[in-house]
């Protein structure tokens, strides 16, 4: 299992080799980082041997516009998973009165022709 800590500025990431992937609190990067860098490279291996389904469990509490693209990439290279033959279920958690969140789950999956399930919840620091 990978573990990538969060800071001020990226989310908190758990990747483990059996097919869950939890992205949990806040990107604002505003230029291209280490996280990025380090997310496609879990990425490509993962993508060697990946699990019959993986899960992809987001819950952020913000995310800007950089973000957004960041993690546009991220679940773009993700949705590979399809080409093998394996089943991606992205979930995307959003409380009620945080459309911004929510339209940017709806803006990543029109661009990565991926069905993303949109959870409503009512506190994004409550999801585990």
């Amino acid at each position: 299992m990978i573990h990538i800590l969060p800071t001020e500025s990226t989310p908190e990431v758990h990747f483990s080799q059996d097919g869950i992937i939890k992205i949990r609190g806040r990107a604002v990067t505003v230029y291209k980082t280490e996280f990025l860098e380090q997310m496609m490279k879990c990425i490509d291996v993962y993508l060697k041997n990946p699990a019959e389904i993986t899960y992809v469990d987001i819950a952020f509490e913000y995310l800007n516009s950089y973000g957004t693209i960041v993690f546009t990439k991220v679940l773009k290279e993700l949705s590979k998973v399809n080409l093998q033959s394996k089943k991606l279920i992205i979930q995307w958690y959003y409380e009620e009165e945080d459309v911004d969140i929510l339209e940017c789950g709806q803006s990543i999956s029109s661009k990565i022709n991926v069905p993303i399930k949109f959870i409503l919840t009512k506190r994004i620091a409550d999801i585990k």
